[in-house]
């Protein structure tokens, strides 16, 4: 496979965003988005994934966050939805169940070309630092739209609102690296009986 990189910008009244992605990197992020928390689930994502990330969002954090993490979703999916490239050779598939103590998440992925966020996730608190727990909903819509990526997360357990968004996030990137890994025994074909993804 050729190099599976993109970067892609965003700009617009209420957000200035940058999202560049390396789908074959090491692991590292390099992150600035005025939104501590998501920089540090950003940091998961990366980290569990595998995936480079360089991440620039300036946004209207005056008015609150939902902006910035909404378009950050959106320009994410965008890079990943160029990065990917036709999907000839990739698994398309990819899960995970991550533990963080007594919290258990869990995330399937399938890079199908269609749409379909199905999140099933009760925060037991409305604020996580100073995010809005309804923000996570908001940044994976704004995923899987652009990434047309159908993406299913179902927290399974746990009473620590942190370690519910963490274990999401640990087996969201766990399951994007499943996912977009070449397959050897594909060997270029498209991974769909269609033709096309």
């Amino acid at each position: 496979m050729s190099a599976r990189i993109a970067t892609v910008s965003r700009d617009t009244n209420e957000t200035q965003i940058t999202v560049s992605v390396n789908l074959d990197g090491e692991g590292r992020l390099n992150c600035e988005t005025g939104v501590p928390f998501l920089d540090h689930m950003l940091d998961q994502v990366a980290r569990h994934g595998m995936i480079d990330l360089d991440i620039h969002a300036k946004g209207d954090l005056h008015i609150d966050d939902h902006h910035t993490v909404e378009d950050l979703g959106i320009t994410l999916g965008q890079a990943f939805n160029e990065a990917i490239g036709d999907k000839r050779g990739i698994y398309r598939y990819g899960h995970a169940y991550v533990p963080l103590d007594e919290a258990l998440s869990r995330v399937v992925i399938d890079f199908s070309g269609r749409p379909g966020l199905y999140m099933n996730v009760e925060f037991t608190r409305d604020t996580i630092g100073r995010m809005d727990t309804q923000l996570f909903w908001e940044f994976f819509q704004g995923f899987v739209n652009h990434a047309r990526v159908t993406l299913h997360i179902d927290n399974v357990k746990g009473f620590n609102a942190h370690h519910q968004a963490e274990t999401i996030f640990k087996a969201f990137g766990r399951a994007l690296r499943m996912a977009v890994a070449e397959d050897p025994r594909m060997a270029g074909q498209m991974p769909s009986t269609k033709g096309s993804l």
